[in-house]
């Protein structure tokens, strides 16, 4: 199985709040081929997002994908793993489903992964996610959120549910793109094209995660995903573009640890200790330390820069400030043999 992701940039949706653009992904297998990059930009302007819900036209109270389709697969992986950690579910919206759906189609008619569309590309429906989704009815102003895409193709046809399924594991798996599956905005868009390379299946997927504001995660300080008892996660993940600091080749399963839209994280200390007693050091990554200057004030990463071991339980603390108060997060975690 093999791979394309381009870079993460960020970007305001709207001069009145901050919003994020993603693009990227992880694939199954131990290969990968990196699409072209672009250059990471911080965000332009930025203020204290709303943590009030808006209702936004076309937002569902039950998910209407098709069954056994590789949105719908999409979306209970994506809630799964949000709603194991005390995570707010997201709802579809399909205003948004539309945005994402000519977006992983313009990936696949053009054979390029990226944010950013081209005028006079085919398919072409807007420049940016926050484009798109105003494209086919979203709010024009006060959106904030993110936006994902990315491409893998495999030597031989899986499941509608595995296509899914794994384009979200690419994503959870990674450093920077696993803020967009845990954001707290509650609204999503999903969108899968399928084409084929050399005679095999290639998949393009894309997620708009925006809403007009933001949700309360905590009132007792940040949660972390993994948490507690989760199971199953990717061990390791090998690519995403930028790359991860101080890593040369594929890393462990990150540690996101979330806060409330107007919270200020930093990480201090983080450890992950294996059954046998080995203790690692994990990589402390924040918005004051990001090279990249992707990560958010309010969102943090404590990550392995070595891949784990498959089906293991390791035992996790992670230390740090919100807001200048101290907290501390300890719990295990089990992973699965999966590849993001």
């Amino acid at each position: 199985m093999k791979k394309k992701i381009s870079a993460l940039t960020a970007f305001a949706f709207a001069a009145a709040a901050l919003a994020l653009s993603a693009c990227g992904g992880g694939g199954g297998g131990s290969s990968s081929s990196a699409g072209a990059a672009t250059p990471a930009s911080a965000p332009s302007s930025a203020s204290s997002p709303s943590s009030a819900s808006s209702p936004v036209t076309g937002t569902q109270s039950t998910p209407q994908y098709a069954a056994n389709s590789a949105q719908l697969a999409m979306f209970n992986q994506v809630n799964a793993y949000r709603q194991q950690c005390g995570f707010p579910a997201v709802q579809q919206n399909t205003v948004l489903d539309q945005a994402a759906q000519a977006h992983a189609m313009w990936e696949g008619l053009n054979n390029q992964v990226a944010d950013n569309e081209t005028a006079g590309q085919q398919g072409f429906t807007g420049v940016s996610y926050f484009d798109r989704a105003v494209h086919f009815g979203f709010p024009s102003t006060g959106a904030m959120g993110w936006g994902v895409s990315a491409n893998y193709w495999t030597t031989s046809a899986l499941s509608e549910t595995q296509y899914g399924q794994t384009l979200v594991n690419e994503w959870i798996a990674t450093v920077y793109h696993s803020q967009a599956i845990l954001t707290p905005v509650t609204t999503i868009g999903i969108g899968e094209y399928e084409t084929s390379l050399n005679g095999f299946p290639a998949v393009w997927g894309s997620m708009s995660l925006i809403n007009t504001s933001m949700q309360q995660l905590t009132t007792s300080g940040p949660i972390t995903f993994p948490c507690q008892g989760v199971t199953g996660v990717p061990y390791k993940a090998v690519s995403e573009n930028p790359l991860p600091p101080n890593t040369s080749g594929p890393w462990g399963t990150p540690v996101i640890v979330m806060g409330n839209a107007t919270d200020t994280i930093v990480l201090t200390s983080g450890t992950m200790t294996d059954p046998s007693g080995n203790v690692i050091n994990l990589q402390l990554l924040y918005s004051a330390n990001d090279p990249n200057k992707l990560l958010q004030t309010y969102a943090a990463v404590a990550y392995p820069a070595t891949p784990l071991a498959p089906n293991t339980t390791y035992t996790v603390s992670v230390s740090g400030t919100v807001n200048g108060a101290t907290f501390t997060r300890p719990f295990t975690f089990t992973t699965g043999n999966i590849v993001g």
